[in-house]
């Protein structure tokens, strides 16, 4: 595995961490300043602040457990710029009803190398079945 490589792993692991913590505001932390999040059956949200605040959302209607899948062949890195896939299992509690349901998501990501770090520029996911 590459350097970059397994920094964007590391970024990853950490999201799902994150996530799974509700930690909002460190979630929006791994994005990049002019980020776009293409979230299932959501409009698109521009700019990190608008997509911490997305997550402000999500995560006070509900928790998640989830896995992430990352294999890092399906990592490629062109300069400053990288894409991957992966997938992502587990449960969403959600809050209101008290009600726990499968979470299972496929996922297309695009980092951007910013100063020595990468950053999520792009990220895109919907639901398997």
């Amino acid at each position: 595995m590459t350097d970059d490589t397994q920094k964007i792993t590391d970024l990853l692991k950490n999201y799902e961490m994150f996530c799974n913590a509700g930690e909002y505001s460190k979630v929006g932390a791994l994005y990049d300043t002019d980020a776009i999040l293409l979230p299932d059956r959501f409009d698109p949200f521009k700019g990190v602040e608008s997509i911490t605040g997305f997550y402000q959302f999500a995560f006070s209607m509900l928790e998640l457990d989830i896995t992430f899948t990352i294999d890092a062949k399906n990592i490629l890195v062109a300069g400053d710029f990288a894409c991957a896939t992966t997938h992502s299992a587990g449960t969403r509690y959600l809050k209101e009803s008290k009600e726990t349901v499968p979470e299972i998501n496929r996922e297309l990501w695009i980092f951007r190398r910013v100063d020595a770090d990468w950053k999520i520029a792009r990220y895109c996911f919907n639901k398997s079945s």
